[in-house]
């Protein structure tokens, strides 16, 4: 028997939406505009590493950074429409863990 193989698009969307920590910044950024230490304190992932990943996010097109020349300079991150279109999923994700997934207190 033979295995089906797998569209290669469809491997590359699950392995982004894999990555560590990008999904719980996409979901953030789905509430709007948020700076870098609203983003880190909201989810508690170090700063290098979500640096990482919203620059990877930004190359993808799923995120825009913006730079505000105040003193100091305020840098804003916020989805783009590539990365809005990614709610549904987001959602449908949320919706399908408070169904299915067992919180901490809860036992199994």
């Amino acid at each position: 028997m033979t295995q089906p193989t797998i569209c290669p698009k469809f491997e590359k969307a699950i392995s982004l939406i894999s990555q560590k920590w990008t999904a719980l910044v996409i979901y953030q950024l789905l509430l709007g505009t948020h700076r870098f230490n609203e983003i880190q304190s909201s989810i508690g992932i170090s700063g290098k590493v979500l640096s990482d990943r919203l620059k990877d996010l930004e190359n993808q097109g799923i995120v825009k950074r913006e730079v505000i020349p105040e003193t100091p300079v305020i840098i804003e991150y916020s989805l783009t429409k590539k990365g809005r279109s990614m709610e549904p999923i987001i959602r449908d994700i949320e919706k399908w863990s408070q169904l299915w997934v067992k919180g901490e207190t809860e036992l199994s």
